[in-house]
């Protein structure tokens, strides 16, 4: 992903990273930082760690983040910030949460940005968009998205709202549907795997039809 942003990024004025102190986020600041770009952190609050730099504490998502201060000169947006990874979900009505952060929020951004000038919008969207599982062949972008999730519906919601924005916008957006991501500072249910690993558990192998690069 950082070779596709970098073309667009190099003579940029300054590139602003959503949900920067995340795994994926953590990693695209370093990769974008040594090939010189200028990069903006937005974070939820500052902490010893996430307070280095050119770092913006943003709160909570929601359609009413103040994105003002965050898109001040900035020509590249890449949101990665989500609600995601909710194992025990505490919330009345998990879909409308993952509506107001996933949703709502992006839509906001997205308009606030559009309105700073911003001139590409790249949208982090999910590979559940397209659904659970495939048989004969992996998904494709020629797909019909299946969300079946609450965050697989909000992403694809995502989607569909900044389409429409971005009919009227001169800001040009991309959405990319990465499958699960992993590496050096995972989370979730990949750590959690792993760790299983480690400890020698016997995996259920010859029962799970699921093939994985």
């Amino acid at each position: 992903m950082v070779q596709g942003l970098s073309g667009t990024c190099r003579a940029s004025r300054k590139t602003l990273v959503t949900g920067a102190a995340g795994f994926l986020g953590t990693v695209l600041c370093q990769s974008l930082a040594e090939r010189g770009h200028a990069v903006r952190r937005a974070v939820r609050a500052l902490d010893a760690h996430a307070s280095a730099g050119d770092t913006v504490a943003v709160g909570d998502l929601g359609p009413g983040t103040d994105w003002g201060h965050a898109l001040q000169d900035v020509d590249l947006v890449v949101h990665l910030a989500a609600r995601a990874h909710v194992m025990h979900d505490a919330a009345v009505d998990p879909l409308a949460e993952f509506r107001r952060v996933n949703v709502q929020a992006t839509q906001a951004l997205a308009q606030a940005a559009s309105s700073a000038g911003v001139r590409r919008f790249v949208f982090v969207s999910s590979i559940k968009v397209n659904g659970e599982s495939t048989a004969a062949a992996p998904f494709t972008e020629r797909d019909p998205p299946r969300p079946e999730d609450a965050y697989g519906i909000s992403k694809w919601e995502a989607e569909q709202a900044l389409q429409a924005s971005a009919a009227s916008s001169h800001m040009q957006t991309v959405i990319l549907r990465p499958p699960l991501l992993y590496g050096p500072g995972i989370k979730g249910n990949f750590l959690r795997l792993m760790r299983a690993v480690d400890r020698g558990m016997p995996l259920p192998l010859a029962a799970v039809n699921n093939r994985r690069s």
